[in-house]
């Protein structure tokens, strides 16, 4: 594997950010633009989910970068609970529902899969891939 010197690289938070900006499109062009506490809610999750990959990638410590992978995931997981929501008011249909869960599924599975990686190799440092 090529080492990685910066966040962006990292598939997981470019997968990341492709979620955020899904979430960022159907808060902008459904009527879940008038639900303002839930539109809030399914953002600050989304949005959380590659923060916290950043945020763990920059703390230079690969058992801090391990929790924020943690809480990356869970935030993946409190993402695929809300589309349901987001589903359940008919904001969006059971085809892009299925698809966005399918999408935070193998997300979560791709963080879980970098943690494990982690957990077998000790990197210190920036430079968690050599």
């Amino acid at each position: 594997m090529a080492t990685i010197k910066r966040f962006e690289d990292l598939e997981i938070w470019q997968d990341a950010r492709k979620l955020s900006k899904e979430i960022i499109l159907i808060s902008k062009n459904t009527e879940l633009n008038r639900d303002f506490k839930l539109k809030a809610q399914i953002k600050d999750s989304s949005g959380s989910v590659m923060d916290n990959i950043a945020e763990g990638f920059e703390r230079n410590g690969n058992s801090e970068f391990r929790q924020f992978l943690s809480i990356a995931k869970g935030s993946a997981g409190e993402t695929r609970s809300q589309l349901y929501r987001v589903f359940d008011n008919e904001y969006i249909n059971e085809v892009h529902l299925n698809h966005l869960v399918l999408e935070c599924e193998k997300l979560s599975i791709k963080i879980h899969n970098f943690i494990t990686y982690l957990n077998k190799n000790d990197f210190k440092g920036t430079k968690f891939i050599g």
